[in-house]
């Protein structure tokens, strides 16, 4: 993505029209002129993704996004390439309009598209059906062209945002193109950062139009891209006593791992001292695995509440489960009011229990246990991860990351940041065990609630990435112990050497 002053900005599909407004009025051009440099902007994406191809298909809806269309397949073909147009309906709208009848004065034809039409042979096909003007799901032969370009087994450049990719929110609520490139204009649109826009935007790049910062600093961006970041180096007479002492509390019957990982993570993470609170049973075998860990058997509320007069930062949640221990020591943990991250079933007791929080706290629920603390379905959450963010955020005043593809974290106040790192091969179990413990960790060094869960989540995915490097599948939570240390660090790829065990 181009290094640009505004490229970390994000924002609603109404700012970027705001944006596309004032963007005109301060260049002096016409609508039109800045249709053809968004053209010009798609084709130079096309020729430097695909450099050897000579033919393509370019499928033009009625609106702004098929003008813009129009004027690539005009370009295309004046740069020598066999261009075909296939165009949803016979009109085109506004100044889409006069980019249609540029295509057609210069000779080229238009096959109009209807639901029993097959698609041209071609070597690419673009998409430039309904970018941002879509909210909605794709019906009848527009549907039915999404799914046949889908399914042609050639390339796809979007322009904007991928036909039926809804741009505020990274839902799909139809069929929806599946991209390898999309060249979003002017502004970046949030929602082609986060949930299901991962499945569909390929790779993403800017192309700014010569639109000048100071139209962009008109539009305060609803969002921001989280930036990479690490802690700075430890004072050289630092001690363990000045990074924060972690308390996991979770590991029910049979749930060992989870609060090791949790533990484990707060470790790598910096923190000074890491106890674990957990079943008896689970004791020796943490000790003998981790004895950095200081793994203590609490069997009710009274072994707990002399733990928790000792340490800085509580991790909740982690294999808690909700049953009778479970739901005690949650309630014991929560009401010494320290510094806390709450997870998994402490997620699960707080849909049950609701409170809003005093003390410094970060939430991070998956979908499945945001929509269970809005009283919500899954699905409806995915239909605007930012708002359900944001309405977690408020009513437990904390901090909140909302995990998945293009993970969010939100403040009370209404800030809110994008993950841009992860990869598939984290879908697997104890993750979020892993995020529990490197949050509680930097909260323990000094962070504030904002300032972990940002960090946290950027050197977790970071992580990720770095240990899918071998591969997606099959990609362990434990993998990403290593390189989450040299990047606490602040060590390279190269650096890192061989520190798994």
């Amino acid at each position: 993505m181009p290094a640009h002053p505004t490229s970390r900005d994000l924002h609603t599909v109404e700012q970027v029209r705001a944006i596309d407004r004032a963007a005109l009025q301060a260049l002096g051009i016409s609508a039109e002129e800045l249709m053809r440099r968004a053209a010009s902007a798609g084709l130079s994406s096309l020729r430097r993704h695909w450099p050897q191809l000579q033919r393509i298909c370019v499928h033009c809806g009625p609106g702004n996004n098929g003008g813009d269309g129009f004027l690539l397949a005009v370009l295309a073909r004046e740069a020598g390439l066999r261009v075909e147009v296939v165009a949803l309906g016979a009109r085109s709208h506004g100044d889409a309009a006069r980019a249609r009848e540029a295509w057609l004065e210069g000779g080229g034809q238009i096959m109009p598209w209807d639901a029993h039409a097959d698609l041209p042979e071609a070597q690419l096909h673009v998409d430039a059906l309904y970018g941002i003007g879509l909210n909605r799901a794709p019906e009848g032969a527009a549907a039915r062209l999404i799914e046949q370009i889908n399914h042609s087994g050639a390339p796809v450049l979007a322009l904007d945002v991928p036909s039926g990719l809804n741009g505020d929110s990274g839902d799909c609520p139809g069929v929806a193109i599946r991209a390898d490139v999309t060249v979003s204009f002017i502004a970046q649109k949030r929602g082609l950062h986060t949930g299901r826009a991962a499945n569909h935007v390929g790779v993403l790049e800017l192309a700014g139009l010569g639109v000048p910062d100071s139209v962009h600093a008109q539009t305060r961006a609803d969002a921001r891209l989280l930036a990479a970041a690490a802690l700075p180096p430890r004072a050289r007479a630092a001690h363990k006593g000045e990074l924060g002492h972690v308390l996991v509390i979770g590991g029910d019957h049979g749930m060992a791992g989870a609060a090791r990982l949790a533990g484990e993570a707060a470790l790598r993470a910096g923190a000074g001292l890491v106890s674990v609170a957990t079943r008896a049973e689970h004791v020796t075998t943490l000790n003998a695995t981790r004895p950095e860990l200081m793994v203590r058997a609490v069997d009710g509320v009274q072994a707990l509440a002399s733990l928790l007069e000792r340490v800085s930062v509580l991790a909740l949640g982690p294999g808690l489960g909700q049953a009778s221990w479970g739901h005690a020591l949650w309630l014991t943990a929560l009401d010494a009011d320290k510094p806390l991250v709450l997870d998994a079933d402490g997620l699960n007791l707080l849909a049950r229990e609701p409170r809003r929080f005093s003390a410094p706290t970060v939430l991070t629920p998956h979908p499945g246990e945001a929509a269970r603390l809005l009283g919500l379905s899954t699905t409806e959450v995915g239909r605007d991860r930012f708002a359900a963010v944001r309405e977690i955020s408020r009513r437990h005043a904390a901090v909140v990351v909302l995990k998945g593809a293009g993970s969010l974290i939100a403040q009370p106040d209404g800030r809110l940041e994008v993950c841009p790192w992860g990869n598939p091969g984290m879908a697997s179990g104890g993750m979020g065990d892993l995020l529990s413990g490197i949050i509680a960790a930097l909260l323990a060094q000094g962070c504030s609630a904002w300032q972990a869960a940002r960090m946290g989540v950027g050197l977790h995915a970071r992580a990720g990435d770095l240990a899918a490097q071998q591969g997606e599948r099959g990609l362990l939570a434990s993998d990403l112990l290593a390189p989450l240390r040299a990047l606490g660090n602040e060590l390279s790829g190269d650096e890192r050497g061989s520190t798994n065990d």
